[in-house]
């Protein structure tokens, strides 16, 4: 399996998946629509798992909200919407708290290795809690990637991330060192350590 390209970094994985209005892209290419947003966003999933989860949206471009209700204890994240390139993430409830305070901490100007600063500081405390295990599926592609007149999403690259706060190799048996090839942790140690697997996806 190849890595991710260049744009799509894999140390920017989180940072993508917290973004917030405020770094949303404005311009006069009208916001997709709800059912649009909730048809592209679900495809990150498993195909039985798509009508029960929850979905975070755009109805204007400056505020993330829910714009369907779930019942399987996944979230997506309709990130599309607002972003010049492809990319949408699903992720289990449990992670919602440490996702959502990264949106907020950014909103109020917060960037860079200071989100996870005090994120890092909140779950040590307690004030933020956080899964023993929580799955999250992503897609990525690039402007062309979905067709707002189909609904089609092709060319897009899949990512799986399987966090395991405070996991270690050690614990684990994963390496750290990035793998085209297999599964390896990244950030160990840290309330945001993750298995990766990375793939393609051509629905």
């Amino acid at each position: 399996m190849p890595l991710l390209p260049r744009r799509f970094a894999l140390t920017t994985t989180l940072a993508l998946l917290s973004a917030t209005a405020a770094s949303a892209q404005d311009g006069p290419t009208p916001l997709p629509t709800v059912d649009q947003q909730i048809a592209a966003s679900v495809i990150a999933l498993p195909k039985n798992m798509r009508a029960g989860a929850t979905v975070m949206g755009y109805r204007t471009r400056d505020k993330l909200v829910v714009i369907r209700k779930g019942t399987n204890g996944m979230t997506c994240l309709a990130l599309f919407a607002v972003q010049k390139d492809f990319h949408v993430a699903c992720y289990q409830n449990g992670m919602e708290p440490f996702m959502a305070r990264g949106r907020a901490l950014r909103a109020q100007g917060v960037h860079g290795e200071q989100v996870d600063s005090i994120r890092f500081k909140e779950v040590k405390s307690g004030k933020i809690k956080m899964p023993k295990q929580a799955v999250m599926y992503q897609l990525f592609g690039d402007s062309t990637s979905w067709n707002p007149q189909t609904g089609a999403v092709q060319h897009a690259g899949a990512l799986l991330v399987m966090y395991m706060p405070g996991a270690t190799s050690e614990s684990t048996g994963l390496t750290a060192v990035p793998s085209p090839d297999g599964p390896w942790i990244m950030f160990p140690g840290t309330p945001k350590a993750h298995m990766m697997l990375q793939g393609s996806m051509t629905p």
